[in-house]
């Protein structure tokens, strides 16, 4: 069973900054790319940014040159640093983690619950 604990977000003022971090627990899977997603009232979910096991990034072009993800494999955590946020950037963030069961190498997909981050004009 692999649960994720998503800390960090919150309110901000447009130009702020905010760090989301998102730590997996739990046991029998290998990891293969982590990740944090967004979601507005009436929206999809969105891609924010991803970071493979072996340090591969994507971001979406909104979030290019303003946000930073990284990971810490001793830790189980991925990281969002969110800088010079804009009110577009408001919504719910979501960590995602996608890799295998060792037993059976089934796919695996896990989802955080979500936390709100909320950027004031």
């Amino acid at each position: 069973q692999v649960q994720l604990a998503e800390t960090g977000g919150g309110l901000v003022q447009a130009g702020g900054s905010l760090g989301l971090s998102c730590a997996a627990s739990g046991s029998g899977y290998l990891m293969h790319v982590m990740g944090w997603y967004r979601q507005t009232p009436g929206m999809q979910r969105e891609l924010v940014a991803t970071v493979t096991a072996i340090g591969g990034k994507n971001y979406a072009d909104s979030v290019k040159g303003r946000f930073t993800i990284s990971r810490d494999n001793h830790k189980n955590t991925v990281y969002l640093q969110m800088n010079s946020l804009k009110p577009e950037d408001t919504g719910v963030y979501y960590c995602d983690l996608r890799g295998r069961t060792t037993q059976d190498n089934k796919y695996l997909e896990v989802w955080g619950q979500g936390t709100l981050v909320t950027v004031a004009s």
